[in-house]
C-alpha cells in the first residue's frame, strides 16, 4: 500500500467531508510508530495503549490548528513524548518513588511482560537503556530505535542538536558499558 503525503492528510483533514478518512490515513500511517516509541518509554503494554489513544485524540483536536512550521510526524512525536513523561512523572508521584525505582519498576514489568518476546541481547539492551536518566533514555531511543535525525529529534525535545549530540554519545557509553560489565 502506498504511503500517503502528509500534505494530501492535511487537505484531506482540513474539509470537513473527509475528515475522517484524512485521519484514519494518519493513524496508518503513524500509530505503529507512535506505539513502540511510548512503548520504550513507559514498556507496559496496556500503558501504552492508554497513551497512544491519548495521543491521537490530542492529534485529533488540535490537527485543525497545525501550523506545518514542523513536520508531521515531529509534531505528533511531540505529543507522543510529553504524553508519556507526564505519565511517567505522575506514576513516580502516585507511587511517591524517585525516578530511579520508576525505571527499576519498568525494568521488572519488562521481563515479566508477556508482551516482550525479544531474545536475550534484545532484553539486557532494553535493561540498560532504562537505567539512564529520563532524557537520556528518550533521546537514545529516538536516535537508536527510532531512527530520527538529530535536527528532528531537536525539533520534538526543544533542544540544540549540539546537547542531543553530547547526550546520545554520553548514553551510548553508558549502555555499552553495563553491556560490557555484564557479561
Amino acid at each position: 500500500m502506498k504511503q500517503v503525503e502528509d500534505a494530501e492528510i492535511l487537505q484531506k483533514f482540513s474539509v470537513e467531508k473527509t475528515r475522517n478518512e484524512a485521519f484514519n490515513l494518519l493513524l496508518t500511517k503513524y500509530q505503529q510508530k507512535i506505539y513502540w516509541h511510548i512503548r520504550r518509554l513507559v514498556i507496559d503494554h496496556d500503558d501504552t495503549d492508554d497513551l497512544v489513544q491519548e495521543t491521537f485524540v490530542k492529534v485529533w483536536k488540535n490537527l485543525a490548528n497545525f501550523r506545518s512550521d514542523s513536520q508531521l510526524y515531529t509534531w505528533i512525536y511531540r505529543i507522543a513524548t510529553n504524553e508519556s513523561i507526564t505519565f511517567l512523572n505522575k506514576k513516580k508521584l502516585k507511587n511517591n518513588i524517585s525516578l530511579d525505582d520508576v525505571s527499576g519498576e519498568l525494568a521488572e514489568s519488562l521481563t515479566a511482560s508477556s508482551y516482550f518476546d525479544g531474545d536475550r541481547a534484545q532484553r539486557k539492551l532494553q535493561e540498560a537503556v532504562l537505567t539512564l536518566p529520563e532524557k537520556q533514555r528518550i533521546i537514545f531511543n529516538m536516535k537508536y530505535f527510532d531512527d530520527m535525525k538529530y535536527d528532528e529529534i531537536s525539533e520534538v525535545l526543544g533542544t540544540s542538536v549540539g546537547a542531543l549530540k553530547a547526550s546520545f554519545h554520553i548514553a551510548v557509553k553508558k549502555i555499552e558499558s553495563i553491556l560490557l560489565n555484564e557479561d
